[in-house]
This record gives C-alpha cells, sequence and structure tokens, in this order.
C-alpha cells in the first residue's frame, strides 16, 4: 500500500455565517485512535447539522473533529489500536463524528457499515446519516410495525426519502407532507400511500379524511413549531410522536389532554451527541434490519445533486434553499 501523504484537502468553517464560510483548506492528515479505523473519503453526505454548525447554532461536541461531514462512503486505509472487523482495502460507509469534508476522515469502528454492492460513492455515501436518524427514531424509538400508518414531514428530504422506504420496508403505511406538487410526485414514487402539499391544502383534515378519523401510529416530525399541536391531534391511541428537529421552532401552545385520553409517547433524539456505544447500537440494528433491505432492492439512495469538495458552500445553499429532493452529496474521488 502506498505511503500515506501528511495533508489532505478539506472544507473548513472560517467562522460561524453563511455558506460562503466553507471555504477549502490543506490541513494535517488524521490519524485514527485506539478503535477507530482511518478512511480515504470517495464521497460525503451534506446534512442540515453540518449547516447548523456552520451557522455557529450546533456546537461541536467534545473530542469531534471541527470539520463539517457527518458521513462518508470510502476505503479503508488505517486502523487505530483494537479496531475490528475491517482491514486496509475495505470499502465502507460510516457515521462520522465529524470531518467528513475532507480526503481522510477517521470513523469508529462500529460506526461503520459494508459499502453496498453495485452502488457508486456517491449513493452510497448518502446513506449512513438517514439510515441510523430513521432506523433509531422509527423503528426503535417509534416502534413502527406492519400495518401501522406513519405520518412523516418533509417526505421530499434526505431523511423523508429514507423513512418512507424504511416504513414499506417495515409493511406500514407512509403519510407524508411536502411542498409542492413535484415533491409530493417525488414521494409517492418512493412508495409513501399519500402525499399532501402542505402549502395548498390543510394537511390535518386531509390526514383525518385519509385514516377514517383513526390518525396516525407514528409522526416523524422535524419540523415542530405549529404543527406540534396538530400532530397531537392526529395520532390515534396509543400512538407515538418522534421529534428529529425543529425547523419552525420548539416551541408551541399544546393541549396534552389527548397524551392521557390515547395513551401517547412523546419522544425524541438527536444523533451525534449519542455516546459511541449507544451509536454502535444503532449500526447494528441498521445492518441487521435495513441491510437487507438494500440487498432487495427496496431501500435505494436517491441523490439530489452532487458537487465537488471545494464547492461545498453551493451545496449548503441548495440545501437551505429548501428545493431539493434526496440527498446532497460531496464527491471527493472522481
Amino acid at each position: 500500500m502506498n505511503t500515506l501523504p501528511a495533508t489532505m484537502q478539506a472544507v473548513a468553517i472560517t467562522a460561524p455565517g453563511g455558506p460562503e464560510v466553507l471555504v477549502p483548506c490543506t490541513l494535517p492528515r488524521p490519524a485514527p485512535s485506539a478503535g477507530e479505523v482511518l478512511i480515504r473519503v470517495h464521497a460525503a453526505g451534506v446534512n442540515r447539522p453540518d449547516c447548523l454548525q456552520r451557522a455557529g447554532l450546533y456546537p461541536v461536541p467534545p473530542g469531534a473533529s471541527p470539520l463539517p461531514g457527518l458521513e462518508v462512503a470510502g476505503e479503508v486505509v488505517a486502523l487505530g489500536a483494537g479496531a475490528e472487523r475491517w482491514q486496509p482495502g475495505d470499502r465502507v460507509v460510516a457515521l462520522t463524528h465529524g470531518g467528513g469534508y475532507a480526503e481522510y476522515c477517521v470513523a469508529t469502528a462500529s460506526h461503520c457499515l459494508p459499502w453496498p454492492d453495485g452502488w457508486s460513492a456517491v449513493e452510497a455515501a448518502g446513506l449512513p446519516e438517514t439510515c441510523f436518524t430513521v432506523y433509531h427514531n422509527l423503528v426503535e424509538r417509534g416502534r413502527l410495525a406492519a400495518a401501522e400508518t406513519a405520518l412523516v414531514h418533509g417526505g421530499s428530504s434526505g431523511i423523508g426519502s429514507t423513512a418512507i422506504q424504511v416504513a414499506r420496508g417495515l409493511g406500514a403505511a407512509v403519510v407524508v407532507t411536502a411542498g409542492s406538487a413535484e415533491k409530493c410526485a417525488y414521494c409517492l414514487e418512493l412508495g409513501a400511500s399519500h402525499a399532501i402539499d402542505y402549502r395548498v391544502e390543510d394537511w390535518e383534515a386531509r390526514v383525518r379524511e385519509l385514516t377514517g378519523g383513526r390518525g396516525v401510529d407514528v409522526v416523524l416530525d422535524m419540523v415542530g413549531g405549529a404543527y406540534i399541536a396538530q400532530n397531537v391531534r392526529l395520532l390515534a391511541d396509543d400512538g407515538r410522536y418522534v421529534f428529529i428537529a425543529f425547523l419552525k421552532g420548539p416551541k408551541a401552545e399544546v393541549n396534552f389532554t389527548p397524551v392521557l385520553l390515547k395513551r401517547l409517547t412523546i419522544t425524541g433524539s438527536t444523533l451525534r451527541p449519542q455516546s459511541v456505544a449507544a451509536k454502535a447500537a444503532i449500526a447494528r440494528g441498521v445492518e441487521e434490519r435495513l441491510w437487507p433491505l438494500i440487498a432487495d432492492g427496496k431501500l435505494v439512495s436517491r441523490v439530489h445533486a452532487t458537487f465537488p469538495l471545494a464547492a461545498a458552500a453551493e451545496a449548503h445553499a441548495v440545501m437551505e434553499a429548501g428545493t431539493h429532493m434526496g440527498k446532497l452529496v460531496l464527491s471527493v474521488v472522481d
């Protein structure tokens, strides 16, 4: 194997601000610590937490790389002490603790999964963050089961795209909200049972109509704000409400009486601050439950656009414009 370079190309956040604060730079190549692998990055996913970190709204956890980038696809090129399962030359996808916007990135060995056969680097890079998030929240915390109905807000996003396919793979029905007719058509193509354009329809009334007044079993919500009270009203008996973000704010005036009367569960999570062991457990569940869906062709990676690493600022601008459908990915190796 060729000697690894001492430096690498990366994209750094120069100061809190807009996409323009993302600047290409040359940095020392990282080295794996105990339990970690060093990955030569072929492609890196772009996610909303990257934008929040860039804007100064998502502090970097202790010990994490200050570089943005929470998921990569690439080749293992070096091992830290005690790193198990992987060997140099293995192709993996990885949930990272930051640092994905670079030619080389370290990742915890137990947070890596096999790069699916036949998938391009760009397709594979869009898997870890969405799969970990959807599995942990929709399957583990939301306990979505076959024959149930899930309501997914932001259905055309990267998370929404994966949630639709995972729910269908579990045998559940999926109702989504999205912001245009084009986005609704995209969600239906992915397998959503119904897609509601929230800009032109009363989505609460429409969900109630579609479910015959019963409501839904699980809500996966990245919107928050005024949606919170509506989601509580729409949950069926023993329903589960799972928060993963608050794009419209974390505060709302809510009548909580339905929580008692319908025995509702309200929960939520963020992924990055969880412990190494917790994320390793999620990784095992993802491989056991979601990787078979990939092998069966029931879960695909829908990539809206690809950008070179140096154009990360452009990718962030597209992310924040909200016009994309599916994942945004940085291509690092041609």
